[in-house]
């Protein structure tokens, strides 16, 4: 029920979309009851990002959608991580990562909703 959709003016190679999925999927536990097992990842790479009037220096837009409702302080903590894997897998500086949430109130999913 979460997803994490990434857009990102980097290519990412295959061993680094496997890096992502394995970070993304652990940090997604930091929210209570979230686990990779229902997540989905969107990544699109190579995609223009101008930040701040620059469109040079590597950056990403990631968005998290949630069902429920969290607080303040897990979403503290995943963007401190977001931020590090971008940092650690695409060599983003944090810097140059905006992180946008959304909880969702409805969410469908094998031709229901939960």
């Amino acid at each position: 029920m979460p997803c994490i959709q990434t857009t990102t003016s980097v290519s990412v190679s295959d061993a680094q979309k496997s890096l992502l999925q394995s970070r993304f999927g652990k940090a997604i536990e930091i929210f209570p009851g979230k686990t990779e097992r229902w997540l989905m990842l969107t990544l699109a790479d190579n995609t223009p990002v101008c930040m701040a009037g620059d469109g040079e220096t590597p950056a990403a837009f990631v968005e998290v959608s949630l069902v429920g409702k969290s607080d303040r302080a897990h979403f503290e903590r995943m963007t401190a991580e977001i931020c590090d894997i971008l940092a650690d897998v695409l060599s983003i500086r944090p810097d140059r990562v905006y992180v946008k949430y959304e909880e969702v109130a409805h969410w469908g999913w094998n031709g229901g909703n939960f």
